[in-house]
């Protein structure tokens, strides 16, 4: 038998979660659980509260209108520490990718309710690599290897961060990064992205759903940047809440997980 490597382990992980989500919406809604107060909801930061509630708060607070109960922010820097969260009921619904929303089912009594499609009715999404513009760099360039070029990959857990660039670029070409790059700096893809922006990292991984949303935060820094590499398809984000949540906020919030990916 083939031993499970950790990024063969992602790959069954969004494939098993993705069937998952499908067979989430159509369940019956459980009975337990009451109706609280507040909510706090999961959100994966490359920066503090204070830098990031301003981009979050109107999602948040158009949430918070639809269900009916106020929606507040819980920030962490990495999907570990949202599944913690989620465990110890710190939070009770977030927007994960595929492994740690897995995580999350498997060990935070967390169950998924849906799935993110986007605006246009995707379900889909890819993972890119990106270098600034006018730099030189072309993908043969970076999978040569060498030392000589920085890299900024994703959250250990992210499926486009670094479990999809893994599987479908670099393992099948049989690229380990920190052999291959002078410097592997991991984080959040916002961080990865003004990294590349600023010149800190020569190349990084990222998504296209990311890219739309720099895109329209502000225009002229997003044309500073190009995209070298994109990934096949994969299954969009999730919406994951606890399983202990009121029935009817979990209708309501499934509901809304179509206007979340838009």
């Amino acid at each position: 038998m083939i031993a499970k490597t950790p990024v063969r382990r992602g790959v069954i992980a969004a494939l098993a979660l993705s069937a998952l989500a499908l067979a989430a919406c159509s369940q019956k809604p459980s009975t337990a659980g009451s109706t609280p107060k507040e909510l706090t909801f999961s959100i994966l930061s490359a920066e503090n509260q204070a830098n990031m509630g301003p981009l979050w708060q109107p999602l948040l607070d158009d949430m918070s209108a639809q269900i009916g109960v106020k929606v507040k922010p819980y920030f962490a820097t990495n999907y570990t520490s949202l599944v913690e969260a989620m465990r110890f009921n710190q939070v009770q619904l977030g927007w994960f990718s595929a492994e740690p929303a897995l995580d999350a089912v498997q060990r935070a009594n967390a169950e998924v309710i849906g799935r993110v499609v986007q605006g246009g009715g995707e379900a889909t999404y890819e993972s890119v690599l990106i270098a600034k513009k006018g730099s030189g760099l072309t993908l043969d360039k970076v999978l040569a290897c060498g030392k000589k070029l920085n890299f900024g990959i994703g959250d250990t857990k992210s499926t486009s961060g670094t479990l999809a660039p893994m599987t479908y670029l670099f393992d099948p070409k049989g690229i380990e990064p920190s052999a291959c790059f002078k410097t592997v700096r991991s984080a959040s893809h916002q961080a990865n992205y003004m990294a590349v922006v600023n010149g800190l990292v020569d190349v990084a991984t990222n998504n296209t759903v990311g890219l739309l949303f720099y895109k329209r935060e502000n225009p002229k820094l997003f044309e500073k940047i190009e995209v070298i590499w994109k990934s096949p398809p994969l299954p969009e984000s999730s919406i994951v809440v606890r399983k202990d949540l009121d029935p009817a906020l979990k209708e309501k919030i499934r509901d809304l997980e179509s206007r979340l990916g838009g």
